[in-house]
């Protein structure tokens, strides 16, 4: 990931230069991480650059905003605007996109009443999360010491800045161990995610992942990875996954925005299946690509153009 080819940052309804997007040190969210996000990507497509689930993601950016409390003082078509013309103005094909909602400075009380609710959008050139090679050859992923937090605790359906620190912590410990990711486990022992990313595993052809009873975030890729899975007429089982599932599954892997659909290899050592990435694994990422390159007609919805000519009928 490198910021060096942007060079402008959507701010509260203008467009500014990088260097000028600052925030004061006394913004409420730096303080208490009191914000909502979203992580989009942008994707090269014969037909000018586009934007994945762009609408899912707003109904969600949106949804974590209304669980916090926070009004966000643009609606969707305003942020529509911006995201398109802000990839336009950075001249992207591709890109990472990430709106941002926060409490910005007036108080350091807990309660942000008095703090303004600041919007901002970066956009920005992200290869492959866990990286190229891992979605041809899996990654080797570990159990955290650290487990995911219950939606008792905080909503777990929520995409809020500050439960971030609960990634931050497994992520750390497992490449401070030489892993590539780490799997969190739930209050329950069951296994809830990745560190910012959602989990499937495969058995006899079946695929198989978890939902919000098992404190997760309801990921945009994961719902992706379920349409296609259910057009290709493949069974989807949806429940508790037990540690002892992947460690005997045919196939496991990721799906997010960020990591798209990333096999997995190995469990603390253990193999998986093959110690590659499975057939039905493979199959799913190829569509998966095939759709955001806008080269599959079934999912040519699930895209938002971002053209010269786009911009200014969808903004």
């Amino acid at each position: 990931m490198s910021f060096e080819q942007a060079k402008w940052v959507w701010r509260d309804g203008s467009i500014i230069p990088w260097q000028d997007a600052t925030t004061h040190v006394s913004a409420h969210a730096l303080h208490y991480g009191s914000g909502v996000f979203e992580g989009m990507r942008c994707y090269e497509t014969l037909d000018g650059p586009a934007v994945f689930r762009l609408d899912d993601h707003l109904d969600r950016l949106y949804q974590s905003a209304a669980v916090h409390g926070m009004t966000i003082p643009y609606d969707r078509d305003e942020l529509t605007e911006a995201i398109c013309r802000l990839i336009e103005r950075n001249g992207f094909k591709s890109c990472y996109v990430r709106p941002l909602c926060f409490y910005g400075s007036s108080s350091l009380g807990l309660h942000p009443a008095k703090c303004p609710v600041e919007v901002v959008i970066l956009v920005w050139p992200w290869d492959a999360y866990l990286g190229a090679a891992g979605l041809e050859e899996g990654v080797r992923v570990t159990v955290s010491p650290w487990k995911k937090f219950h939606s008792d605790m905080m909503p777990t359906t929520a995409k809020a800045c500050g439960q971030y620190i609960n990634s931050i912590l497994a992520v750390r410990d497992a490449v401070s161990r030489g892993f590539d990711e780490a799997l969190l486990l739930d209050v329950n022992g069951g296994v809830a995610e990745g560190s910012g990313e959602n989990l499937f595993f495969v058995r006899n052809g079946e695929l198989y992942t978890n939902d919000e009873r098992h404190s997760i975030l309801l990921g945009i890729t994961r719902s992706a990875v379920i349409q296609i899975a259910r057009d290709l007429r493949c069974q989807v089982n949806v429940g508790p996954i037990l540690l002892d599932d992947l460690l005997t599954a045919d196939e496991v892997f990721f799906t997010g925005t960020a990591a798209e659909v990333t096999p997995i290899r190995e469990v603390d050592g253990a193999v998986i299946g093959s110690g590659g990435r499975g057939p039905l694994t493979e199959r799913l990422q190829n569509i998966f690509f095939s759709a955001t390159a806008g080269r599959d007609e079934r999912y040519r919805d699930w895209l938002t153009f971002v053209t010269s000519e786009t911009v200014k009928l969808v903004c």
